[in-house]
């Protein structure tokens, strides 16, 4: 992947991103103001160092700033997918690599999807899986500009319970299982609960992963059972809350899902098996959901190779996989807060914007897609203040493509220009 030195024209030319040293204006031909829900023209917006300073209407700019020419392409806010594993490319191998790759290897590999996931105009992730400490740490590189990437906020290793969808030794033999306990994020009881949270906390996460139910790709016969009692959530999200934590949970079943629902999860991911009595609980509780098709649609094409998936692994994937989409749809219609989240790390990184054409499919304008990606995004990380729309005071995050992506939301998948706080890493 290639990037740009500053040049006037538009053009690619050398292999840095290009960090502004003056005012830099942007002149695009159309932005989408996902405030305002419209898609505007001639529009000229100032950066000042890593900050939005002003936005304008008009072709030419009278003032001592570098000119990036975007007139043939539409802007919008950078891009932000709510539910990424950057540590993670799934394979037929995946189980055996638990064992054999370690904390570095997985340090590359996240670094490696981190750069793919930005030139992808995703700006911002959340990691929501961790191992080793990898996702945190790479929070910090990214920060510090050792390596190229999104923003990431992380949750660690998620929260699980003894033999439930994250439990580190699920599936080994017994002589190798062991007794994961809190710091390894394994919860039984009030107590084990509390302790994970604060471990995490000790940790530098910036919130909490909870899988109240089963999962798909773990070692274990269910995907839709609840595997905390009503304790365990409250004494999470109680704890989390004391930290400035909100809880992601992870579930596929009705009877998990409405247990973190009450205790007061910020979302819940993937919600296959949601019902309408879910649905008006989460508007009650203005409660987001991040779906997550890509991944859906991902492994139901992988159940119908032989030997892509562990025997007890295929039957979950076939299932469960392609009824994401239909509660998707009847969620969005039914009025359920939606916040975009693909998952990534199941599907191929880098084709994260594969998802808005999912959205749109299943009953979603490409503008609320658009938004579910930004704006909405954004108050779900409750980062609504720095993120999430083209603003004066933002972060300069930015990305274009050729095209109108309210009328052919696959041009997303394309993305031509990319400006991470103040600075372009990508324009082609």
């Amino acid at each position: 992947m290639k990037y740009l030195i500053y040049v006037l024209p538009f053009l690619l030319v050398n292999t840095q991103p290009v960090f502004a040293d003056q005012q830099t204006v942007l002149k695009c031909g159309k932005l989408i103001d996902v405030e305002a829900r419209e898609v505007l023209s001639g529009q000229l917006i100032t950066v000042d160092h890593q900050r939005i300073s002003a936005i304008h209407s008009g072709d030419h700019y009278k003032g001592d700033a570098q000119i990036v020419d975007l007139s043939e392409y539409t802007c919008l806010p950078g891009l932000i997918d709510m539910h990424v594993h950057l540590m993670i490319a799934l394979s037929a191998a995946y189980e055996l690599e638990k064992v054999t790759l370690g904390a570095p290897d997985l340090a590359y590999l996240a670094a490696r999807h981190a750069e793919l996931t930005l030139m992808a105009g995703f700006t911002t992730v959340r990691d929501l899986g961790d191992r080793s400490g990898v996702a945190v740490a790479l929070r910090k590189a990214i920060n510090k500009g050792l390596v190229i990437g999104p923003r990431v906020f992380a949750s660690g290793r998620p929260l699980s319970s003894t033999g439930g969808h994250d439990d580190p030794t699920n599936g080994w033999r017994a002589d190798l299982q062991g007794d994961p306990g809190p710091v390894e994020g394994i919860v039984n009881g009030v107590a084990d609960a509390r302790k994970a949270v604060r471990q995490r906390y000790k940790n530098g996460v910036d919130l909490i992963k909870i899988m109240v139910t089963g999962g798909v790709l773990d070692l274990s016969k269910h995907s839709h059972s609840p595997q905390f009692f009503d304790d365990e959530i409250e004494a999470i999200v109680t704890t989390a809350d004391s930290y400035g934590f909100k809880v992601a949970a992870h579930a596929h079943g009705v009877e998990g899902m409405q247990r973190a629902i009450r205790a007061g999860v910020a979302s819940i991911e993937h919600g296959t098996l949601m019902d309408a009595d879910t649905m008006s609980m989460m508007k009650k509780h203005d409660t987001y959901l991040v779906a997550t098709m890509l991944a859906g649609d991902f492994v139901a094409q992988k159940a119908k190779i032989d030997g892509y998936f562990p025997d007890i692994v295929r039957p979950k994937a076939a299932r469960i996989g392609p009824q994401i989409q239909d509660t998707f749809g009847r969620a969005y219609k039914a009025g359920v807060k939606i916040a975009f989240g693909t998952d990534t790390g199941v599907s191929a990184h880098g084709d994260n914007a594969q998802e808005f054409a999912l959205m749109v499919e299943a009953g979603m304008p490409p503008m609320e897609a658009i938004i579910a990606a930004t704006k909405s995004a954004a108050d779900l990380l409750g980062e609504s203040e720095q993120l999430g729309s083209i603003s004066v005071g933002k972060y300069a995050d930015v990305v274009a493509v050729k095209g109108n992506p309210i009328e052919d939301i696959t041009l997303l998948e394309n993305i031509h220009f990319v400006m991470k706080n103040g600075t372009i890493y990508k324009a082609e």
